[in-house]
């Protein structure tokens, strides 16, 4: 799954985001506990993910101050 640009993260409306947030966090879970019991193959992978969860943030505080 290619990373996403903030850009077309930022078009998502609130719902969205909000969703996305939900999953990218779960899907941090099953990463850090693939790590945690050596399953993790791609290690690279939690790295994306805790940047793709940062993104979403930042855009979901964008629309709360605006």
């Amino acid at each position: 799954m290619p990373q996403e640009k903030f850009k077309e993260i930022a078009e998502l409306s609130l719902d969205e985001l909000q969703i996305r947030l939900r999953d990218l966090k779960e899907e941090a879970l099953t990463l850090r506990l693939q790590q945690a019991t050596g399953q993790l193959e791609n290690t690279s992978r939690r790295r994306s993910v805790r940047r793709e969860v940062a993104k979403v943030m930042t855009a979901l505080n964008q629309r709360k101050s605006s």
